[in-house]
Parts: C-alpha cells; sequence; structure tokens
C-alpha cells in the first residue's frame, strides 16, 4: 500500500515544480534560451537539489514519482542538449544552423513535462513515465 505524504513534503513539491517553471519563464522572456536556463539557471539547480535531499523522504509515497519525474527530466534534458552540443563540435560549427530544431524541441520537452507532472500533482495523482 502507498502512503500518504506529509502536506510539507506535497507542499515542497509544488515547489519544486514551481522553481522548474521559473526557469522556464526566464528562459522564454529573458535572454536565455529555455533550455539553457532550465539546465544552468539557479531555479532548477535548487529544485534538483532538493529533489535529492528529499528523496529519501517521498519514498513509499505516491509523490516519489513526482520525485523521479523531476529528477529524469532534469537529467535526460542535460544528456539530449549535451548530444546536440557535441553535433555542433564535430561538425566544425556548422551544426548549429542544424542544432535549433533539435535544441528546441528540447525546450519544448521540458515545458511539456514540467506542465504535465504539476497537474498531475494538483489532481494528487502519481506521476507515471509514459
Amino acid at each position: 500500500m502507498i502512503a500518504d505524504p506529509s502536506p510539507s513534503l506535497l507542499r515542497l513539491t509544488h515547489v519544486i515544480y514551481a522553481l522548474h517553471a521559473a526557469s522556464l519563464l526566464i528562459g522564454i522572456v529573458g535572454a536565455a534560451t529555455v533550455v539553457g536556463a532550465f539546465l544552468l539557471g539557479w531555479p532548477s539547480l535548487i529544485a534538483v537539489i532538493l529533489n535529492y535531499v528529499k528523496r529519501s523522504e517521498a519514498r513509499g509515497t505516491w509523490l516519489e514519482s513526482h520525485f523521479r519525474w523531476q529528477i529524469r527530466t532534469f537529467w535526460f534534458g542535460l544528456l539530449w542538449v549535451s548530444l546536440c552540443m557535441l553535433f555542433i563540435v564535430f561538425t566544425l560549427g556548422i551544426g548549429i544552423l542544424v542544432a535549433w530544431i533539435p535544441l528546441g524541441a528540447v525546450g519544448l520537452w521540458f515545458i511539456y513535462r514540467i506542465a504535465r507532472g504539476w497537474l498531475a500533482l494538483l489532481d494528487r495523482r502519481p506521476m507515471y513515465a509514459h
């Protein structure tokens, strides 16, 4: 049986989604890109640190799936962006013209993941990686 999380852990999970959303917003309205702001912006970095610090408290509750979802969003995003950067380096800079397409897709993926996860949290539903 899955335990109910503490109210403070539920609030923290909302805060973590809000921090990630703040990074996305900074990337959308600021000089940074969505991808850059999400991976390098202080709100997302604080969020992923909080995920790791509080992950053990979420274990055994339905929030565990949200913590896993948030952590995977960060690290898989970093992986995809790293692959795009390697493509640019190995194509001697010509790849930058083409790399904007997958980088844009990663940015949209970040927005989707944070929105989908936060909506599920608002409905008090676990997050499943589909």
